[in-house]
């Protein structure tokens, strides 16, 4: 590994802007996103690694977060908290050195595993969604964020994410939970199991739960798998 001077470092490793982009997202490296604030944006609690400016940062209210994301949200545990940034000023987002992804969304609507949501502009609507199907088979997991409107989404992800096209032609397509990241808002899962390897001895497969898509659409996964789903026991 090649020694750097002070320097050379310094040069190398500091802020740069692109040149008048206007966008309130900007990508610094490909696992660290600026957040230029002018109002209210949404972010992940706890993603802020710096700040610069008149920047406050409040956690998301109970009666913001509407009676049914709340109750789901009871329900299942769902871990996903999300912070208002308001002021004027710049954030600095990162989660655990995944890899950022920004989506401008134009009316569409896409759904995103609440792990993976790292920020989006104040005129996204998130909803929490359950999967259908899946009462009494898995713990954790459950419930996945629906973002729709019209704005910028930063979506995060184990190294490189893969698209997957879905189509009637085709056939579905199969995911492992735990390496799914997002897919078209068009699209709704089915969770189904295979029992012989959901009876492994000594161990508990991932491949056991599947997500099952059928339609016409596109899923993204990962090549890593987070374990936010687990299957009960028996």
């Amino acid at each position: 590994m090649a020694v750097k001077s002070l320097q050379e470092f310094l040069a190398q490793s500091q802020e740069r802007d692109q040149a008048s982009s206007g966008e309130p997202f900007e990508l610094e490296s490909e696992r660290l996103l600026e957040v230029r604030l002018n109002g209210r944006i949404w972010a992940k609690a706890g993603a802020m690694v710096a700040r610069t400016g008149n920047v406050k940062f409040t956690r998301q209210g109970v009666l913001e977060q509407g009676l049914g994301n709340l109750l789901k949200k009871a329900v299942s545990g769902e871990g996903m908290q999300l912070m208002k940034m308001e002021g004027q000023g710049r954030a600095y987002l990162a989660d655990a050195g995944k890899k950022i992804t920004l989506l401008r969304l134009a009316g569409e609507s896409i759904f995103v595993n609440g792990n993976d949501v790292l920020a989006f502009e104040d005129g996204i609507e998130n909803k929490i969604t359950m999967m259908r199907r899946v009462a009494g088979m898995m713990a954790g997991g459950l419930f996945n964020v629906r973002l729709s409107g019209h704005g910028i989404v930063a979506v995060t992800s184990h190294y490189e994410p893969l698209t997957l096209r879905v189509s009637a032609a085709s056939g579905p397509v199969f995911t492992d939970p735990n390496a799914t990241v997002a897919w078209s808002g068009n699209l709704q899962p089915e969770i189904i199991t295979d029992i012989s390897l959901g009876t492994l001895i000594g161990r508990t497969s991932g491949e056991s739960i599947q997500l099952k898509f059928v339609g016409e659409g596109w899923v993204v996964v990962q090549p890593y798998e987070e374990n936010s789903f687990q299957a009960t026991a028996s």
